[in-house]
């Protein structure tokens, strides 16, 4: 049985005209999105607003995560004209920030790293006035694939923890904690326009101690990452990784506090907040700092 949901968790379903154009402009184009493979509480309201984040690569992950709703499966075949549909479809919509994600592709050799290259390449031809935030995954730790993605110049590079180093053999056991923190700090050493913000996200309740929490925030500053994103863990299924807790905005608004004294130039922490949720606010207030 579901633990019943404290009433902060909960919101409305309102539906307007700005969702059916994300849809119907995502359908034309034949794209993914994580909003919906993610099953994002925020969905419904980055539609209306009209965004949404781009899911490169097909449907289907390499990894098993305990806490994702992402499917696995058979790998798809790399659909070449997916780069160009998206710069198409951010067209459509006039974006001015565009999120780009993938699921986790280990049987490509560069983890699909040339596909978000080509992708971000697609976007600032098309839309010269966007700025772009790819969320990639660790490519294991292949620092020749991360260079593929720097080189295409995106705005801000995205790679989320998710949890605390102590959980991740129970969370995330085909990744790895410090490779994670080392694809971050890789970022800033190789990029040499030093113009790339960097981004992470993690989550609460999954079985976390406060004191992992702020060990985590440390670990992320400490590699010179620019924007931190903290949400509530929720659970897909039954079949995922319980919620240990959920935890209260006051203690949410407390580690946001705690991450902006360690030197962050962004914070989201929120219980709804999730890793592309407002991330042009995010953008533009890194870039006034």
């Amino acid at each position: 049985m579901y633990e019943r949901k404290p009433q902060w968790l909960k919101r409305s379903y309102n539906p307007n005209n700005g969702q059916r154009e994300v849809l119907e402009i995502i359908k034309k184009y034949g794209l993914n999105t994580v909003c919906t493979a993610a099953g994002c509480p925020n969905k419904t309201e980055c539609h209306n607003s009209g965004t949404a984040t781009f899911m490169l690569l097909g449907k289907y992950c390499t990894r098993n995560c305990a806490f994702c709703k992402v499917e696995g499966g058979a790998p798809q075949t790399i659909d070449a004209a997916e780069p160009e549909n998206i710069a198409l479809a951010a067209n459509s919509l006039k974006l001015k920030h565009v999120v780009v994600t993938s699921v986790t592709r280990d049987d490509i050799e560069d983890g699909g790293a040339a596909h978000f290259a080509s992708t971000v390449t697609a976007l600032k031809r098309h839309c010269p006035n966007i700025s772009v935030e790819v969320l990639i995954p660790d490519f294991q730790g292949s620092e020749t694939a991360l260079r593929k993605v720097i080189a295409s110049n995106p705005d801000v590079i995205n790679h989320n923890m998710e949890t605390v180093s102590e959980l991740y053999g129970e969370v995330r056991p085909e990744a790895d904690y410090r490779r994670s923190l080392k694809l971050i700090e890789n970022v800033k050493k190789q990029d040499d326009t030093g113009k790339i913000i960097t981004k992470s996200g993690f989550m609460l309740g999954l079985g976390e101690s406060s004191h992992q929490v702020y060990q985590l925030l440390k670990d992320l500053r400490g590699v010179d990452c620019d924007i931190v994103t903290i949400g509530q863990y929720l659970r897909p299924s039954i079949a995922h990784r319980a919620v240990s807790r959920y935890v209260h905005p006051e203690e949410f608004e407390a580690f946001g506090s705690a991450a902006y004294a360690l030197g962050f130039k962004y914070v989201a922490s929120a219980p709804l907040v999730r890793s592309s949720y407002h991330a042009l606010q995010a953008v533009s207030a890194v870039r006034d700092k």
